[in-house]
């Protein structure tokens, strides 16, 4: 395994950085950070976000089960100042694995527990939780979901890699207009348990995402660009009618798919795909490896206009080309090894947030892609912020391998390198690891947390997780 992150200095990751042409700005300081933003009609003490990072410790039937608890609770206590809760499914058919949240009237009171367990955590470290913001991930898991794939299309390439056959049936407009409504009623559920937003997830290639490059889908949900927002469109204005115009309304976009990626004889993953790829959003067909961001900025536009206050940018997806969403150290046991320099997917990450902020600045654009950089990572926030690139630097793998991060930053000025995130992908190969009686193992950070570190040993192949350090090439 190669090792990419060997920087010794600060000086030596910006030398690195300019030697290799990119567009990656890091700053002396971290103060601009610290600052308050207004969100809507409420205030975010900092500039630092968690991003819905999913723990896949729910109980079978959807609740917050006790590491749920403890994971929300250390976030709490973390000192960032917007909490961007985990994907929670609005049906039961439509979570990504069998311990997926599960928002609903039954799994109401366990979800108002978490949240205010979450608040107390941080009123207890930091005295307050007046300037704390904590929302809930909406989402539908598509052709991902565990029970059973449910497609918006077919896409050839990416059905491969669940071997579904061209015959499979894909959901109809039935299906999708009453999904409209389990949305809303979502959202509104969640006003009521005391979430101070949500987010309508459309990203990493699940249903939402998926919908929004449904070139060959017909009927009203397929086809045009009008066509293939208007789910969304749909679930904004039906949130905003139960909820009215007080309540926060947010998404997580993908502003870049790209196209599936498939490891080479040599293990670096190589594009699995010659040709146009017609199917991405975001994506040049004849160019896939090439953003087009003129409809995702469309798109984020008539968000804006719809009332959506906030936005989180992010890339790729998960299943089949993770080097986009989240530049690693090691690939997974089963995975390939990334087919370029981390810093270049880093610097993908911050030009499309930036692309996304310059087109519309008034609205809170919340930044994705810093955690491969470690303890440099609010540097490059900062630099972000300084430069109106981005409103927010959020973490995710960062966040659940050193979840105090933000109160680090807050007291000392600093993230210390020995609690950051080192881009080894355990916490994916224990989200990923179905072995257990539940069928799913809790997802965690392996190297830096003891509880998670005995959970992937019990997996196949992970013995060698104890280390606090990456394997050595």
């Amino acid at each position: 395994m190669s090792r990419y992150f060997t920087y010794r200095s600060l000086d030596g990751l910006r030398t690195d950085i300019e030697a290799r042409g990119l567009d990656i700005d890091l700053a002396d300081g971290v103060g601009l950070l610290l600052q308050p933003l207004r969100i809507g009609p409420l205030t975010a003490g900092n500039r630092l976000a968690v991003h819905p990072m999913e723990g896949c410790d729910a109980t079978l039937d959807g609740r917050p089960g006790e590491l749920t608890f403890r994971r929300w609770e250390r976030f709490g206590a973390g000192g960032a100042k917007l909490i961007w809760g985990e994907a929670t499914a609005v049906v039961p058919e439509g979570r990504a694995n069998p311990r997926q949240l599960l928002i609903s009237g039954e799994t109401a009171p366990d979800l108002e527990r978490l949240l205010a367990a979450t608040r107390r955590a941080h009123r207890e470290r930091f005295g307050t939780d007046g300037d704390l913001i904590v929302g809930l991930q909406l989402t539908h898991s598509g052709r991902w979901s565990y029970p059973r794939p449910l497609l918006a299309q077919h896409i050839s390439p990416v059905d491969a890699v669940k071997h579904i056959s061209s015959d499979y049936p894909a959901l109809d407009d039935a299906y999708l207009e009453q999904l409209e409504g389990r949305f809303a009623e979502a959202a509104a559920l969640a006003r009521r348990i005391g979430f101070d937003f949500v987010d309508v997830k459309q990203c990493h290639t699940y249903l939402l995402n998926e919908l929004l490059c449904a070139r060959q889908r017909e009927g009203p949900y397929g086809g045009s660009f009008e066509n293939r927002t208007r789910f969304v469109r749909n679930v904004v204005a039906k949130i905003r009618s139960l909820t009215g115009d007080g309540f926060v309304l947010a998404s997580r976009v993908n502003v870049y798919d790209g196209l599936p990626f498939a490891k080479g004889a040599d293990g670096v993953g190589r594009p699995a795909v010659s040709g146009p790829y017609p199917w991405g959003f975001g994506t040049d067909a004849e160019r896939p490896l090439e953003p087009a961001l003129a409809e995702p900025l469309r798109l984020i536009g008539l968000l804006r206009d719809l009332g959506v206050a906030m936005v989180n940018v992010t890339l790729g997806s998960p299943y089949y080309n993770p080097h986009v969403g989240r530049p690693f150290e090691r690939a997974l046991v089963d995975g390939y090894q990334p087919p370029e320099h981390p810093l270049v997917g880093v610097a993908r990450h911050f030009r499309a947030a930036a692309a996304v902020q310059q087109a519309y600045p008034d609205l809170v654009v919340v930044g994705t892609g810093y955690s491969w950089l470690r303890h440099y990572a609010p540097l490059a926030g900062a630099a972000n912020v300084r430069a109106g690139r981005v409103s927010i630097m959020g973490l995710g793998r960062g966040a659940l391998a050193y979840p105090d991060f933000a109160a680090d930053l807050v007291e000392r000025r600093q993230m210390s390198d020995r609690k950051t995130c080192l881009g080894d992908s355990y916490c994916t190969a224990l989200m990923r690891a179905k072995n257990n009686e539940l069928g799913q193992f809790p997802a965690g950070c392996a190297p830096r947390d003891p509880l998670y570190t005995a959970q992937l040993k019990l997996v196949k192949g992970g013995a060698d997780v104890g280390s606090r350090r990456p394997a050595q090439p």
